[in-house]
């Protein structure tokens, strides 16, 4: 039964502490899933951080501490001693999320942390992971997994595997290597338990036949995540330049480097520089608003110089300053539409670089069909509301244009910058609303200075 954390528990769990009865407290989530401890240490101060954690059976504070957000793990490490650290948590953890914990601390107890690990082979693995760059495929991977020689028998694999297995939380595949330990093949548990070949059969004759799909150390983990996407796969070995096997990536660190790359996307299509959390400082939150704010005020700016253009314009024709925030919004409507649809489409690698042409036809085929209605729609309206028939076709004009301009802008933009190395998430944002603004009200005052002689 899923754990349900309700205001009366957290109630019950906050009186025990400030009445200092801890064992209560122990009690209470003795029993409950890592996820859950975490949720629940998370609805309190910091300095409740080391109660908690002593509360927590030994072989479950690890667990924890891996559910826990950045600043309560951050408030957890600061707690403990660099021994405590090394006994209570990395040796109880695998070597990706050991070298990414060893990596957020001070570069001393960084060394101090090192120096206390009883397990040498740990060690060497934490320091071979800390040498990738965090964002790559060796940055995530993790050295735990189960491999088998080509030329060992069934029965001798048995044996090396289960004494693999005492390290490794899930066994997901088996890996098949040479010699030189380059990745030939893969076994599943299922293929190992019913292979009907006898126990003195090797490796290479029951290893599956196909290429095994892999991923080099030195590429990007999205990559990563994109190729484990593509082949349903929840475990992704990864190999060096040589092609010899150095580790396996596993579908919980896929899923938090997808997360992390939405939440990234999001805020930067919000107009946000940089990544912010809640718990931020003032100047940190306002340090990656700020930029963006910037553009935005210099576009505010421009706009403002557009008008005052055609100052002269709206002077004669009052009536045309009533639909300039109409043409506006659905430039930047339409604009931020289309950006999303591409960058989502970048993301998952479903669109074609080499096929730009038939991507911008379809949007101006669809811009077209949508401006077409649009249109009649503020022609009607204008018709029936504002007596004025040259003023329905001036805004539904203007309108048709500014949402064909908005759509092919907004999907060209993006394919641009990808193709130029920016992220295109940044088009999403303030970006493509700020241009369009722009354009869409140039568009709008030249159709309608066309339209009443104003010139």
């Amino acid at each position: 039964m899923q754990f349900e954390l309700t205001k009366a528990f957290i109630e019950e769990v906050r009186e025990h502490l400030d009445n200092g009865n801890k064992s209560a407290v122990a009690g209470l989530i003795a029993d409950l899933h890592p996820a859950d401890v975490a949720e629940i240490m998370q609805q309190f101060r910091d300095e409740h951080a080391r109660d908690f954690f002593e509360l927590l059976a030994q072989e479950k504070r690890a667990d924890v501490f891996l559910e826990l957000d950045e600043d309560w793990r951050e408030a957890v490490l600061s707690s403990l001693s660099s021994e405590e650290i090394a006994r209570q948590i990395i040796d109880e953890i695998d070597s990706d999320d050991a070298a990414d914990l060893i990596s957020e601390l001070p570069e001393k107890q960084q060394q101090e942390v090192m120096s206390l690990l009883e397990d040498d082979e740990q060690a060497d693995d934490i320091r071979q992971l800390m040498r990738y760059p965090e964002d790559s495929a060796g940055g995530i991977m993790a050295k735990e997994l189960v491999m088998v020689r080509e030329d060992w028998t069934i029965a001798q694999g048995i044996r090396e595997m289960r004494k693999q297995a005492e390290e490794v939380n899930e066994v997901y595949t088996i890996y098949v290597v040479n010699e030189q330990e380059k990745l030939i093949g893969t076994l599943s548990l299922k293929q190992m338990v019913f292979n009907p070949s006898s126990v003195r059969a090797t490796f290479k004759d029951v290893a599956t036949k196909e290429a095994p799909i892999f991923i080099r150390a030195q590429e990007s983990a999205e990559e990563a995540a994109k190729v484990m996407e593509k082949y349903d796969l929840v475990a992704l070995p990864v190999v060096d330049e040589a092609g010899r096997l150095l580790g396996r990536i596993t579908i919980d660190d896929v899923v938090d480097i997808m997360k992390e790359e939405a939440e990234r996307d999001y805020q930067m299509a919000s107009g946000l520089s940089d990544k912010v959390d809640v718990s931020d400082t003032v100047w940190e939150v306002t340090r990656a608003r700020l930029p963006w704010l910037v553009i935005g005020l210099m576009g505010g700016l421009l706009v403002a110089n557009v008008i005052s253009v055609y100052e002269a314009e709206i002077a004669k024709i009052t009536q045309l300053a009533l639909f300039m925030p109409l043409i506006a919004a659905m430039g930047g409507n339409v604009g931020v539409q289309s950006s999303a649809i591409v960058v989502q489409g970048l993301a998952n690698s479903s669109i074609d670089m080499q096929k730009l042409l038939p991507r911008l036809a379809k949007e101006f085929i669809v811009a077209m069909v949508s401006g077409l209605i649009c249109a009649s729609i503020v022609l009607g309206y204008n018709i029936v509301f504002e007596d004025s028939t040259l003023l329905g076709f001036t805004v539904g004009l203007a309108l048709f244009s500014v949402i064909i301009f908005a759509a092919l802008f907004g999907t060209f933009v993006p394919l641009m910058l990808n193709r130029f190395k920016i992220d295109p998430a940044v088009a999403t944002g303030p970006f493509i609303t700020t241009s369009n603004d722009i354009i869409g009200l140039a568009i709008y005052f030249m159709i309608a200075r066309q339209f009443f002689n104003l010139g």
